[in-house]
């Protein structure tokens, strides 16, 4: 048995409170047992669902036994649409992304909508106490439960507005009722047969490796949705709020990758998202502005015409597909000469991260970074069979400790925001390096990511290494892995800003200096424009980002 859950987060408040209120009418029980659960993350913007915590509908940790029997399942509840339908008089499925666009959510929010909302008598329903939102939930649910399909529905909408802006706002309701049209992607087939051909990328007329590679899952969601939607999602993660967005780190790097995409289809010209004729084709990122979530456009960076045909690029070299990756990274391939092969990626994106003027990465962030690349050849020291004396030169030993590192570091420990942030921002930057390094064919071969990087292995080796221990310290029981970290740390500080080595005192006064001037320079800028790439804000659910004080707030819940 295989059970496929497709869920899709539309974006609106009122609405969750609502299916709560009723969960012994929209959801069924199940038991899962021998069963294969696919959560489909691509569907989140397709369909509809209610709830984004997906673990609270699976009580992973609550295991039961069949009673009289061995066997064991989880138990789940799953929604069903047809029961919130049946709810409002039957209403007709087709019906509920009009709702959507309707009530607002992160696509769209058009003022004029109000005017519609403000003539329109909504049915009332069942009273509660519930507050306006609530309200216009049901009374729109109830409204157009009343019509038998979304173009009877759209026309009533429409009566209600001025003459004048009719055409204008039903072509662009159509449009954003588009973004929650049911997905027929069948994951099925790529979990039985290992491939699936993807209708929206056959229809764009895409080079056939590239097809291949979306089939095959070898390329990244970042990508195909770059490639179909030409619009991406940054996602938010455990950072300071304080800060600019982590993500800000791999702009470069994201250009580039665009760049590549530009001309992967003749079809994507049509979607210039309204941009002049002079003006290139561009993007469109959805990032954490400040404590908001907005939409940005970002231009793609024009490359080499011999790099600027996707359907040729698997026909360069691998020494031109090396290069351009390390050109974007900014690193020199003889830097890598010494590195092992499944870590000259991580390290070609440590040299980037560093150069970047927005990362403050101090010594102990780079030195805890590159102790926790030393995992993954532990652990196959550790696991060879050409091994036999493991005491010889302490890998056990040292790899044991890491553990212990790691076990100290348990969730719920208070995070140190400015700490984390910095490894957000070496996390974005080996995301996009990957994708980059995807797209281009592998030039440098993948790392284990399982063994690459541990959120509560790198934080408690900053807090030993600012407390008290020392690398010297750590590695003194594993000659081979104390050689390997001086290879990683020889190739990365070439790249390291001069201030990383300064004494503690010299820096810190240094860093004074830096924000006076940067005090002074902000009070200049009084009145100005705040981001001049900000295209519209959307609807802000993310709870985190209204946090005030962080440092005083924030826990984080799980450090990996």
């Amino acid at each position: 048995m295989q059970a496929v859950l497709q869920t899709v987060i539309m974006g609106i408040r009122g609405l969750m409170s609502f299916v709560e209120d009723h969960s012994n009418e929209f959801f069924t029980d199940l038991k899962l047992r021998d069963t294969k659960i696919v959560i489909d993350g691509y569907a989140l913007f397709h369909r509809l669902c209610f709830n984004s915590n997906l673990e609270l509908r699976f009580q992973w940790r609550n295991v039961n036994t069949i009673k009289g029997t061995q066997d064991c399942y989880i138990p789940a509840k799953c929604f069903s649409l047809d029961a919130l339908c049946h709810h409002f008089s039957n209403m007709n499925k087709a019906l509920l992304p009009l709702f959507a666009v309707l009530c607002g959510n992160d696509h769209i929010n058009l003022p004029i909508i109000e005017t519609f909302l403000s003539k329109v008598r909504l049915p009332l329903g069942a009273t509660s106490s519930k507050g306006r939102r609530h309200h216009r939930v049901l009374g729109l649910l109830n409204w157009l439960s009343h019509f038998a399909d979304p173009t009877e529905a759209l026309d009533n909408v429409l009566k209600y507005l001025p003459k004048k802006d009719r055409e204008n706002v039903k072509e662009i309701l159509c449009s954003s009722m588009e973004e929650y049209q049911q997905s027929q992607v069948k994951l099925q087939d790529f979990f039985q047969y290992g491939t699936y051909a993807c209708p929206a990328a056959l229809n764009l007329d895409l080079p056939e490796w590239v097809l291949v590679a979306l089939a095959k899952g070898q390329l990244s969601p970042f990508i195909s949705d770059a490639l179909v939607l030409r619009r991406t999602i940054l996602h938010t993660q455990v950072e300071n709020m304080q800060q600019p967005n982590a993500h800000r780190v791999s702009l470069p790097i994201r250009q580039i990758i665009y760049g590549l995409l530009l001309n992967a289809s003749p079809h994507l010209e049509n979607m210039s998202w309204d941009a002049l004729p002079s003006q290139p084709l561009a993007f469109s990122e959805m990032e954490r502005i400040n404590k908001n979530i907005k939409t940005s456009i970002v231009n793609a960076v024009e490359l080499p015409k011999d790099h600027s045909d996707l359907s040729k690029l698997t026909e360069l070299s691998l020494a031109k597909r090396q290069i351009l990756l390390l050109d974007t990274l900014k690193v020199k391939r003889t830097v890598l000469e010494s590195i092992p092969s499944s870590l000259k990626l991580p390290i070609s994106v440590s040299c980037y991260w560093l150069q970047h003027t927005e990362s403050k990465a101090k010594l102990h962030h780079l030195q805890a970074l590159l102790l926790g690349m030393l995992m993954g050849p532990l652990h196959a020291i550790i696991t060879s069979p050409d091994k036999e004396d493991l005491r010889e030169d302490g890998a056990r030993m040292l790899y044991e400790e890491f553990q212990r590192v790691k076990e100290q570091t348990r969730p719920g420990t208070r995070l140190d925001l400015d700490t984390a942030h910095i490894f957000c921002q070496w996390q974005c930057c080996l995301q996009m390096g990957m994708y980059l390094n995807q797209l281009l064919s592998t030039p440098l071969p993948e790392p284990d990511l399982t063994r690459l990087y541990s959120g509560s292995l790198v934080h408690g080796l900053c807090q030993q290494l600012l407390t008290s221990a020392s690398v010297e310290s750590l590695l003194s029981m594993c000659p081979k892995a104390k050689q390997l970290y001086e290879h990683l740390f020889n190739a990365t500080r070439s790249y390291a800003p001069a201030e990383l080595f300064l004494p503690k005192g010299k820096s810190n006064s240094k860093k004074r200096r830096q924000k006076k001037h940067s005090t002074s320079w902000s009070k200049n800028r009084v009145g100005t424009t705040s981001d001049t790439r900000c295209l519209y804000e959307g609807s802000n659910r993310f709870g985190l980002l209204m946090v005030e004080n962080l440092e005083e707030q924030t826990e984080v819940s799980e450090l990996e």
